[in-house]
């Protein structure tokens, strides 16, 4: 839910990065795309570059082992009831039945993005699917775009049902069941596609100009140095990876625990049922907007490196589905109010996301000449300068949601992001590190892109913070 995208979250997106590895300072040099790192930020990526996967292990390793408590693990490791050994034996481990269903799984989604060009934008009014073009990347291109995840992620949901109640080629519960296993092999892709990435962008670059080098392995290696990689005409890196391994499966993840929850219990807890419901608002949001999404900050700043090429294979499908796994070691039924207060925060969040990113396409697309909330829209004239010295105008919009703060989407965004959190009840801190890590991950953005403006725009960006001075949270913040 997340108007920039990435794993994103991708919600929407993408995950935090702090603002340490982000700080890098132009290079005076005869190559326009190189850049100079720091020391800090030098530091903070090698940290993150060893130190992520375990973090993922840790969260999934707590509830294979300890019911998903997340201190009593370092209370032992304390206390030297356990060592990190003897927590590493215990845990399952990579096994080739794991890498087959895996190896198939990335598989058909490539078949799915490559082969099967979409069709359901001529019978679904509104939907914006097919070819489409992306942004204007830094050196001037325009990319084209075979827009297809949802008809991907309709194909997929039905042959799981189909197999479901008709085929019984596997178990719902087969994600559930090897899921410590397929975190190996899907460590494996995202370090796998990271480095060949990475090679490809010095040996065989899809267009050398969209480059960036810092002139540090590392740094270069996990921001990444093409802008949108590419295999042939239509296999794009940046496309694939961040809306079909990984957010396909959010939903069948989500299915799987469900199915397990049923074998274990007997019943499907309606704490479970939120979590799916409610998750599966916001991935049929995103294909839903896949159009949408090539004008994000993924497609239109980032290039392709471990931060994205990783963090779409591990992160997302580990981390953002901690709610799901949680319920399955500890099933919550909610009372009818709980479940109740759930359903609506969940929901208003997304109305107050949607509505407000569709408010800023409305304005943008008509130019100003709309309504919004029943009157003509009121906003700020910009005036900036691009980097070839020419001048060009912009408006910011001061009416409807964006009058109320400077970033409300995000608001909604984590209105829906404690409500996956609040279905799991009380009893643990573990399921509640999505909204930890979110409320970073947004508040940083928020810091990032007014920062990006106040550069673009100089007094023109005064003016408008004085209009809306708010950046999430009305009267506070």
């Amino acid at each position: 839910m997340d108007s920039t995208g990435g794993w994103w979250h991708l919600h929407g997106g993408g995950w935090a990065r702090g603002n340490g590895w982000r700080r890098i300072s132009r290079m005076v040099s005869n190559t326009p795309n190189t850049w100079e790192v720091d020391w800090f930020s030098l530091s903070a990526v090698i940290l993150l570059l060893c130190t992520a996967p375990f973090l993922v292990f840790f969260f999934v390793m707590v509830c294979d082992q300890y019911q998903c408590s997340v201190s009593q693990p370092l209370v032992e490791l304390y206390s030297g009831e356990v060592t990190l050994r003897s927590i590493w034996e215990k845990a399952p481990s990579f096994t080739w039945t794991a890498a087959q269903i895996y190896t198939i799984w990335v598989s058909f989604q490539v078949v799915l993005y490559m082969c099967v060009p979409d069709i359901t934008h001529k019978f679904l009014p509104g939907y914006a699917g097919g070819v489409q073009d992306g942004a204007r990347t830094p050196a001037g291109l325009i990319n084209k775009y075979e827009i297809n995840g949802l008809q991907s992620w309709l194909i997929t949901h039905a042959l799981w049902y189909a197999n479901a109640q008709y085929f019984h080629w596997f178990s719902p519960t087969i994600i559930f069941d090897n899921w410590i296993p397929l975190l190996w092999c899907t460590n494996i892709l995202g370090y796998a596609v990271s480095t060949f990435a990475f090679v490809k962008a010095y040996l065989f670059p899809t267009n050398a100009e969209d480059c960036k080098f810092t002139g540090n392995v590392f740094y270069n290696y996990m921001m990444g140095i093409e802008f949108n990689p590419r295999i042939g005409k239509w296999f794009d890196f940046k496309l694939f990876f961040n809306g079909r391994p990984g957010i396909v499966a959010w939903t069948l993840i989500n299915l799987s625990y469900a199915a397990k929850q049923q074998e274990l219990y007997g019943y499907v807890t309606n704490s479970m049922i939120l979590v799916n419901v409610l998750q599966a608002i916001y991935v049929l949001d995103f294909f839903w907007n896949e159009a949408w999404y090539l004008k994000t900050i993924d497609i239109c700043h980032d290039h392709f490196g471990w931060y994205l090429g990783w963090g779409d294979c591990v992160w997302l499908p580990f981390l953002y589905t901690l709610q799901g796994l949680y319920l399955v070691y500890n099933p919550v039924q909610l009372s009818t109010a709980h479940a109740a207060a759930v359903l609506l925060l969940g929901l208003v969040g997304y109305y107050v996301f949607r509505s407000t990113n569709h408010q800023k396409d409305l304005f943008r697309s008509t130019e100003g000449k709309c309504s919004i909330w029943g009157k003509k829209p009121t906003f700020i004239e910009c005036a900036y300068r691009s980097g070839d010295g020419g001048l060009h105008h912009s408006k910011l919009m001061t009416s409807g949601f964006w009058g109320v703060a400077r970033h409300l989407n995000y608001t909604g965004d984590l209105m829906g992001s404690l409500a996956y959190c609040a279905a799991c009840g009380f009893g643990h801190i573990h399921p509640y590190f999505y909204i930890v890590y979110m409320t970073i991950l947004l508040v940083h953005r928020c810091v990032r892109d007014e920062h990006r403006c106040s550069s673009k725009y100089g007094k023109d960006w005064k003016r408008y913070t004085d209009a809306v001075p708010y950046r999430l949270l009305p009267g506070i913040f």
